[in-house]
C-alpha cells in the first residue's frame, strides 16, 4: 500500500485553499478576472510558502478547459493533467540542475511552437536565482518579448541574486512567512481529517519550529505523528524536535530574578536529561524575555492573555535587566556553535547573567572585606550588622547584654536620607530593589519598617516583592524584620530619584566642562565643528557607585 506523504496529499489545488497568501491571491485572481495577463510573473518567498504551488494554480487556471478563470475547476482533463504532473504545456525546470547556458537554449528552442493540449504553454522554472550569468544573458530576449502564447513563472528563495534586466521585466510577487496561528489552524484541520488527536500546545510547537513554512510544518507533523506512534502530545513533539517545555524557562527567569546560582544550575541539569538542542532553548528564553519586555511596555499580548506567568515574572523584573539578559542570550547564541561542550556554554551563559547582575560587583567587594576584616568592615557611617539600625549618631541605643536582649526594642530617631544607604549596603536584587528605590522611609519602631510608595509605582508592591525585600533587610541587620508600604507622597527623594539627580549633576557638570574648555573652543573655531551633546558621558569614575 503506497503512502503519500501530508506535505503531497495536502498540496493546495485552488487559490481559496492557500494559506497566509491572501495578498497575491488577491492580484492574481483580479488580473485573471480582467484578464490583464502579464507574460512573466516572479514569486520570491522563503522554502514551503507556496511559490510552486501558486505557479501550478496560476498554470491552471490559464489553462483551464472552461477558459482563462479566476478560479480554475479542478476537474477538467487540463486540471488533472495538471495535478498528476503530466501536462505537457506546463513544463517544469529545476533551475539548480539546468544552470549552464546550453539548457537554456535548449529550452528557448522550443518558445517558438504552439502549445499542444492547453492555451497557454507555460515555463515554470524553480530555483531561477541558480542560473548562471550567460544563462540569464540567454533569457533576457525572450522573456522581454515572448510569443503570445508563452508564460514564464519563476521562482526563487533568493530574489537579490536576479539580475536587475530580469527583474524588470517580471512582476513579482514577494509571498511572506506564514503565522503561527494560521499553520496551527491548517494542521489541526489537517489532524482532524486524518482522525488524529493532537493536543493545541503541540500543534504550536510544530508550528514555531516551521518557522513561517508550511511544507516544514506538514514534515513535522509526519514525522510526529510516526515518533508517537498516533496521537500527538506537547511531551513527545519536545523529545522529538529537542526543544524543552516552557516550564523549564519560566523556572531558569525565576533563578534570574531570585539571584540563585543554584537554582539555574540544577535547571541545567534536568533539562539535559532531555538532551535538548541548547539553541533552542536559548531562543526559547529569548522568545520570553522579549515577550516580558512588551509586557512591561504595552501590557499582555493578545495571543498571551492565557499565560499569567509572563505577567508575574514581567512584575518582579526591572526593564533594564530585561534586556542585559535578552543581549547577554543574544550573544552566546551567536557564539554557541564555536563551543565544544554546548551544556557547559549553556551554564556560562546563565552565570554570566547572574555576573552582570546590577549592583553585583558591590556586594561581592562588601563581602569580601567582612570576611579578610571583620571589625574594620563596619564604621560608624555604617548600619550596626546586629544592633538596632536607622539610629543617626550610628551607636546602639541598647547594650547587648543577656538581661536585655529580648527586650522591646526602643524607636530609634529616624534619618530618612539613609534609606538609599542600607540598600546600597544590602542583598536586594530584581524587582525588590527596584520596589525599595521608588520608597522613601516612613518610620522604624519595633522591627517594624514603614515605606511610603508614590501612586505611580503602586504596581511594584506585590506580596512576594515585599517579602523579598523583608528577608534582604533582615540578613543585613539580623533581625527579623516586618515592612509596610503605604501609597502616598514623600516629603524626600526617593534613592531613585536622588541617583538620577546625582547622574544629571555630573551631566551638566562634564557638558560645562568640555564647553568651556580652550582646546574645544579652539577646535571649534578652527574647524567650524560643533560638540555632539549626546557623545558626553561623565568620567566612570565620577560616578558614585
Amino acid at each position: 500500500m503506497s503512502y503519500t506523504v501530508l506535505a503531497r496529499k495536502w498540496r493546495p489545488r485552488k487559490f481559496q485553499e492557500l494559506v497566509g497568501q491572501e495578498h497575491v491571491v488577491k492580484a492574481l485572481v483580479n488580473a485573471l478576472s480582467a484578464e490583464r495577463l502579464h507574460h512573466a510573473y516572479l514569486f520570491a518567498g522563503t522554502r514551503g510558502v507556496g511559490k510552486t504551488t501558486l505557479a501550478r494554480i496560476f498554470a491552471k487556471a490559464l489553462n483551464c478547459t472552461n477558459g482563462v478563470v479566476s478560479e480554475p475547476c479542478g476537474q477538467c482533463d487540463t486540471c488533472l493533467a495538471i495535478d498528476e504532473g503530466r501536462f505537457v504545456d506546463l513544463l517544469e525546470v529545476d533551475a539548480a540542475s539546468r544552470t549552464k547556458v546550453e539548457d537554456t537554449r535548449e529550452l528557448l528552442d522550443n518558445v517558438q511552437y504552439m502549445p499542444t493540449d492547453g492555451r497557454f504553454k507555460v515555463y515554470l522554472i524553480d530555483e531561477v536565482h541558480m542560473l548562471s550569468n550567460h544563462s540569464f544573458n540567454a533569457l533576457l530576449k525572450t522573456l522581454e518579448e515572448p510569443p503570445p502564447h508563452i508564460k514564464f513563472l519563476l521562482a526563487t528563495t533568493d530574489p537579490q541574486k536576479l539580475p536587475a534586466t530580469v527583474l524588470s521585466r517580471c512582476l513579482q510577487f514577494n509571498l511572506k512567512r506564514i503565522r503561527v496561528r494560521e499553520i496551527c489552524d491548517q494542521l489541526n484541520k489537517i489532524c482532524v481529517e486524518e482522525g488524529v488527536d493532537s493536543e493545541p500546545d503541540a500543534l504550536v510547537a510544530i508550528a514555531k519550529a516551521a518557522e513561517g513554512s508550511m511544507r516544514d510544518a506538514l514534515s513535522l507533523l509526519d514525522q510526529s505523528i510516526a515518533f508517537s506512534g498516533g496521537d500527538i502530545s506537547l511531551d513527545s513533539v519536545s523529545t522529538m524536535l529537542g526543544s524543552v517545555d516552557t516550564g523549564h524557562i519560566k523556572r531558569i527567569i525565576e533563578g534570574l530574578i531570585q539571584g540563585d546560582g543554584a537554582v539555574l544550575m540544577n535547571e541545567v541539569i534536568v533539562l539535559d536529561e532531555r538532551a535538548p538542542d541548547y539553541g533552542l532553548v536559548l531562543d526559547e528564553l529569548m522568545t520570553f524575555l522579549q515577550k516580558i519586555a512588551v509586557i512591561q511596555l504595552i501590557g499582555v499580548p493578545d495571543e498571551d492573555e492565557q499565560d499569567e506567568g509572563l505577567s508575574i515574572l514581567a512584575n518582579q523584573l526591572a526593564p533594564e535587566d530585561v534586556q542585559l539578559y535578552y543581549q547577554i542570550a543574544l550573544q552566546g547564541r551567536r557564539d554557541l556553535d564555536v563551543c565544544r561542550d554546548f551544556r557547559s556554554a549553556f551554564e556560562m551563559i546563565l552565570l554570566r547573567m547572574l555576573a552582570f547582575l546590577p549592583g553585583l560587583p558591590e556586594r561581592s567587594k562588601k563581602d569580601l572585606t567582612k570576611s579578610v576584616s571583620p571589625k574594620e568592615s563596619v564604621s560608624v557611617d555604617q548600619f550596626p550588622k546586629k544592633e538596632s539600625g536607622f539610629v543617626q549618631d550610628g551607636r546602639s541605643k541598647v547594650q547587648p547584654t543577656s538581661a536585655n536582649r529580648d527586650s522591646k526594642v526602643v524607636a530609634p530617631k529616624v534619618d530618612p536620607q539613609r534609606w538609599g544607604q542600607l540598600l546600597s549596603e544590602s542583598d536586594v536584587r530584581g524587582a525588590a530593589r527596584q520596589l525599595a528605590e521608588q520608597c522613601v522611609l516612613n518610620d522604624y519602631v519595633n522591627n517594624k519598617i514603614a515605606l511610603i510608595l508614590a501612586a505611580e509605582h503602586a504596581n511594584l508592591n506585590t506580596d512576594q516583592v515585599r517579602g523579598r525585600l523583608e528577608e534582604a533587610l533582615a540578613q543585613r541587620l539580623g533581625r527579623k524584620l516586618v515592612v509596610s508600604i503605604e501609597i502616598g507622597d514623600a516629603s524626600v527623594g526617593t534613592p531613585a530619584e536622588i541617583r538620577v539627580a546625582g547622574e544629571n549633576k555630573l551631566m551638566r557638570e562634564a557638558r560645562e566642562a568640555i564647553s568651556s574648555d580652550p582646546a574645544i573652543k579652539e577646535a571649534q573655531k578652527a574647524f567650524d565643528a560643533i560638540v555632539e551633546a549626546d557623545s558626553i558621558q561623565p568620567h566612570s569614575s565620577d560616578i558614585k557607585q
